[in-house]
C-alpha cells in the first residue's frame, strides 16, 4: 500500500527570499490560487511579523485558499506567535510554524543561548501557538550539524508542549543523503511520541543535493516534504516540487507513496511562479526546463518517433506540456489564438483577450511563425497586476559606432498627462532608461540587466528582465518584444510602475484591469 505524502510549499515564503524575488499581495494569492489548484497540502503564505506586507499578503491568502492548511512563520517568541494567529484568523485551516535553531553553531553564534534555554523557550513557543491553532509545527533550525541527543530530546518535548508536525530541516545543505536519511531514522526510531507528529523535510540545495536529501528522508519514514517551486529559495534554493513530485511518482515502484498533487498542473504552476519572480528557468532544469522534453540529436529523434519511451521517461502531458505544439501565423484568427491559449492553461476574459490578441498580430507579422514560448511571454506581459503609474507609449533611439545613442520617449503620467523627454547615454539601453528617469524623477539602481531569445531564429522575440534597487528594496521588471530597446523600455517601465507602487498613494495610481 503506498504510503501518503504531504506537500508543503514555502515558494511565497522561503522562495520569495531569493535575491530579487519580490512580490506583491496580488501576486501572491494569483500563486496561492495556483498551487491550491496544483493540490499541494500546505501553503506557506509569509512570516506575519516581518513586514506589514507579509501581514496582508498571509491575510489575503487566507481569504483565497479554502481547501489546502496556510501556514505563517514565526520565531519562537510569542509576539511572533500573536501576529501570526491575527494574520491567519480567516484561514479554513491555519497552521503556525514556529522552531529555534539546535545546533550549537546557531546556539552559540546566533542565538546567545544554553541548549537548555533554548528547549524552554520552544517549548513555551508551541503552548502559546496551541492556545491559537490546533495545527502546529516546530523547526529545529540547522539539525544537520545538531546533536542527535540533543535534537531528539527537543522533538520530544515539543511534542509533549503540542507540536503536531516535526521539521527537520537541513538548512545549510551540508548533509549527503545517506547521512540526512540515518538523522530522519534516528529521530523516528529514538523518539517514544513520534508517533503523534508527522516529521517533516526541509532541504537546501547549497551542495546540489536536496532533491535527493528529501527523498532520502522520505525513505527513512518523514511524511511531509517542504519544497519550493522552481526549488527557488535563499542561496542556491530549495528542494524543487516539481522534481520530488515526479521523482516519486515516476519510481513509484521504488519509493511506494502518493501524494495528491494534480502533475498536468506543474508547468503552468512553474511558468507562473517564474513569470512574477523574474526568475527564470533554466533550459535544462529537471520536468520543467525548455529543453525537458526537446530532442536535438538525430538517433533520440527517430526514437522518440518511433516509440516515445526510448528517450522519455516522462510522458510530457503528464506535467501539462502538450506533446505537440501549433504553429501559430499572421492568419491565424482570434479563436485559434484562444484555442491554442486554453490549451496551454490559459483562461482569459475579453478585456485580456482583446490586448493579447492585438499584441498577437504585432508579434505575427514580425515573425514566420509564433511559437508557445512567445505566447506565454504575450500573456505574461498583457495581464501583469502591476499598477499602471507610468505607460510607456513610444520609445526612439538613435545610435551607431560614429553617433550619439541618443533615446527619446514618450510616457502617459498618472494623470494622463502626456510627457515626451530626450537624453544621451553610452548605448541605445543607457540613453532610454536616462529619458525615462528625467520623467520619472524615481532615484534607483541597475543591479542586473539580462536579455535572451524566448525561441529559436533572427526573428525571435527578446525577453529582458531587469532587477533596481531603491535603498534596501530590489524590485523587478520583465517585459518581451521583437526590438531589443523597446523589450528593455517595457522591463524599466515593469520595474518602476513595481517601485511607484509601494512609494505611491493607491489614490494617485492608474489601475488597468487585471487577471
Amino acid at each position: 500500500m503506498a504510503t501518503r505524502i504531504y506537500i508543503f510549499d514555502t515558494t511565497l515564503r522561503d522562495g520569495e527570499q531569493s535575491p530579487g524575488a519580490s512580490l506583491n499581495v496580488l501576486e501572491k494569492v494569483e500563486i496561492a490560487r495556483q498551487l491550491e489548484r496544483l493540490g499541494v497540502d500546505v501553503i506557506e503564505a509569509g512570516f506575519p511579523i516581518s513586514s506589514p506586507g507579509d501581514f496582508q499578503a498571509v491575510q489575503e491568502v487566507c481569504k483565497a485558499v479554502r481547501d489546502a492548511t496556510v501556514c505563517g512563520l514565526t520565531r519562537a517568541v510569542i509576539k511572533d506567535v500573536d501576529v501570526a494567529a491575527e494574520a491567519l484568523k480567516g484561514a479554513v485551516r491555519p497552521r503556525i510554524h514556529t522552531g529555534l535553531g539546535v545546533s550549537d553553531n546557531h546556539l552559540q553564534y546566533k542565538l546567545k543561548m544554553t541548549r537548555e534555554q533554548a528547549l524552554e523557550r520552544g517549548v513555551a513557543a508551541v503552548r502559546h501557538a496551541r492556545r491559537y491553532v490546533e495545527d502546529v509545527e516546530y523547526f529545529l533550525e540547522d539539525s544537520g550539524r545538531a546533536d542527535p541527543d540533543y535534537l531528539c530530546r527537543v522533538v520530544e518535548e515539543v511534542i509533549k508542549a503540542g507540536a503536531t508536525v516535526i521539521n527537520i530541516p537541513d538548512t545549510t545543505g551540508f548533509m549527503t543523503p545517506e547521512e540526512y536519511g540515518r538523522l530522519i531514522a534516528t529521530v523516528v526510531n529514538r523518539v517514544p511520541n513520534i508517533d503523534r507528529a508527522i516529521v517533516s523535510v526541509h532541504c537546501h540545495n547549497d551542495l546540489g543535493m536536496a532533491v535527493a536529501n528529501s527523498l532520502a528522508g522520505v525513505m527513512n519514514g518523514a511524511r511531509q516534504v517542504e519544497c519550493t517551486i522552481n526549488g527557488i529559495g535563499e542561496r542556491a534554493g530549495n528542494t524543487s516540487l516539481e522534481e520530488v513530485v515526479m521523482a516519486m511518482k515516476v519510481r513509484n515502484d521504488f519509493f511506494q507513496t502518493e501524494t495528491r498533487i494534480v502533475t498536468q498542473e506543474i508547468y503552468k504552476t512553474s511558468r507562473l511562479v517564474s513569470n512574477l519572480t523574474g526568475i527564470l528557468v533554466q533550459p535544462n532544469k529537471a520536468v520543467v526546463g525548455a529543453n525537458a522534453f526537446a530532442h536535438s540529436s538525430g538517433i533520440h529523434q527517430d526514437g522518440v518517433l518511433k516509440e516515445r519511451t526510448t528517450y522519455e521517461i516522462i510522458d510530457p502531458r503528464e506535467v501539462g506540456i502538450p506533446e505537440s505544439k501549433i504553429l501559430l501565423t499572421a492568419r491565424s484568427g482570434r479563436h485559434a489564438l484562444q484555442h491554442r491559449l486554453s490549451e496551454l492553461g490559459f483562461h482569459l476574459n475579453e478585456n485580456q483577450l482583446d490586448k493579447v490578441y492585438e499584441r498577437f498580430l504585432k508579434v505575427a507579422d514580425q515573425k514566420k511563425m509564433v511559437y508557445d514560448e512567445d505566447l506565454e511571454a504575450i500573456v505574461a506581459d498583457e495581464t501583469s497586476a502591476v499598477h499602471i503609474t507610468y505607460e510607456l507609449l513610444q520609445v526612439q533611439v538613435s545610435c551607431g559606432d560614429h553617433s550619439i545613442p541618443t533615446a527619446t520617449v514618450q510616457l502617459r503620467g498618472p494623470a494622463g498627462e502626456i510627457v515626451t523627454d530626450s537624453d544621451h547615454g553610452t548605448g541605445p539601453v543607457d540613453a532610454i532608461y536616462r529619458a525615462i528617469n528625467r520623467i520619472v524623477q524615481q532615484p534607483n539602481d541597475l543591479i542586473e540587466f539580462s536579455i535572451q531569445a524566448v525561441t529559436e531564429g533572427i526573428d525571435a522575440l527578446a525577453e529582458v528582465t531587469i532587477r533596481i534597487r531603491q535603498g534596501n528594496d530590489i524590485y523587478t521588471g520583465r517585459a518581451s518584444h521583437s526590438d531589443i530597446c523597446v523589450a528593455s523600455a517595457k522591463a524599466y517601465m515593469h520595474a518602476l510602475n513595481r517601485l511607484l507602487d509601494r512609494v505611491t498613494p493607491a489614490s494617485q495610481q492608474k489601475t488597468l484591469e487585471h487577471v
